[in-house]
């Protein structure tokens, strides 16, 4: 039956609002590392109604959404003033991509929009997307937001509209609503996706995890995850970077990786979350890893766990972009707990909670990727021998 535009402004503002309200249960955790949760914590339609709906009925007399949003992903985080804030990435039908802070009082749900989508202030040639923000809350006391800037490519052959490059953009702020924008970073290795600002200084210096690579989408050369120091973020350039954690072949990191969110202090080093990408018959699949590097020397892989730590299952794996998991932002609390914020399918964003304790447990004493299939095999029945003497009748 038709509905008049009162009886439809009322039900979609009854269903946006349970939507915001619904509470999240946690899942059983049959690894033990982690545990997600049941519903999405962000969708397309958590986005508020005026933003996409004139409420005007003589200019919008069905009351039809005008700006259409596609996908809500890929968001960063950080707590500030006791709330759970993510920074997420909102894309539009219109496939552009902007920022925008949605509040939780309790990091799982209730995640609600903040009034307005975030101003970003541009340099001198204007991003064409931005996306992917990671937060740093760093030690000279500002908040900073790394992100992927995307412009065309000047030098794409006359009729190429797809080719693109790619740059770590920057900007700060102390409040997430009032932002600065700063130069983007200067490499020497060609474009930089999944840039991540280290939260300390490193012998005086602005750290910076990296990710060079050679094409937009391909790393080509580009060896993985790395690291490098900047003399200043006013005008910020790394002119030397060391490759961390290096793609391998036939791994869950094959074709290329790249760093998540900003690294967690340990009492027992770095804990460090990336991304790896690998090929199969269905296309590229992301999935997302651990791997904890030295209190002094963050750019030394000291543990590293073999395979993935979370991979897209059920609805996780369908969406615009399927079969994907991606993370850039977490936050470790006060008692503890990690709540670990990702996307799936670059459409939606989910949480899993763990702990400090039992992360840095995974990284240590998980074994390593030895790299071969008689290798793989071989750490099975050592497990299976170490078990034999502590077997526990069930």
């Amino acid at each position: 039956m038709k509905m008049n535009y009162l009886e439809r402004v009322e039900k979609i503002k009854s269903d946006h609002e349970k939507l915001i309200k619904t509470p999240n249960k946690e899942l059983f955790s049959s690894n033990g590392v982690y545990s997600r949760y049941e519903n999405p914590i962000l969708t397309r339609n958590h986005v508020p109604l005026n933003w996409r709906y004139d409420f005007n009925q003589l200019t919008n007399p069905y009351f039809l959404e005008r700006i259409g949003v596609n996908a809500v992903f890929n968001a960063g985080a950080i707590k500030l003033n006791n709330k759970y804030l993510l920074v997420a990435r909102v894309e539009g039908d219109d496939r552009k991509s902007f920022f925008a802070v949605a509040e939780s009082p309790n990091g799982t749900d209730n995640f609600k929009f903040w009034e307005r989508p975030i101003h970003l202030p541009q340099n001198e040639e204007f991003d064409t997307n931005v996306y992917d923000m990671r937060l740093t809350q760093h030690d000279d006391g500002w908040i900073y937001g790394v992100f992927c800037s995307e412009k065309k490519d000047k030098n794409a052959p006359t009729g190429d509209t797809s080719t693109a490059v790619a740059s770590a953009g920057i900007a700060r702020t102390k409040d997430l609503i009032t932002w600065e924008r700063l130069p983007d970073l200067i490499s020497h290795t060609g474009q930089q996706r999944n840039v991540v600002l280290f939260p300390h200084f490193i012998d005086n210096k602005y750290a910076f995890f990296t990710r060079p690579q050679d094409g937009f989408i391909d790393t080509g050369k580009g060896g993985g995850i790395g690291f490098g120091l900047s003399e200043s973020i006013l005008n910020a350039e790394v002119k030397e970077e060391k490759i961390v954690d290096a793609k391998t072949y036939h791994t869950i990191y094959e074709v290329k990786n790249g760093l998540g969110p900003a690294p967690i202090k340990t009492s027992k080093g770095w804990l460090n979350m990336a991304h790896g990408v690998r090929n199969t018959a269905a296309g590229l699949r992301y999935t997302l890893y651990l791997f904890m590097t030295h209190l002094d020397r963050p750019w030394e892989v000291i543990h590293k766990p073999q395979g993935h730590l979370m991979a897209p299952m059920k609805e996780e794996r369908v969406g615009d972009v399927s079969n994907v998991l991606f993370s850039n932002g977490w936050i470790a609390d006060d008692n503890g707990d990690v709540f670990i914020y990702y996307a799936s399918s670059d459409t939606r964003m989910h949480v899993a909670k763990s702990n400090i304790d039992i992360l840095v447990d995974y990284c240590i004493n998980t074994p390593s990727d030895k790299l071969y299939s008689h290798l793989s095999v071989e750490t099975i029945n050592e497990n299976i021998i170490k078990n034999e003497s502590h077997r526990i009748d069930l």
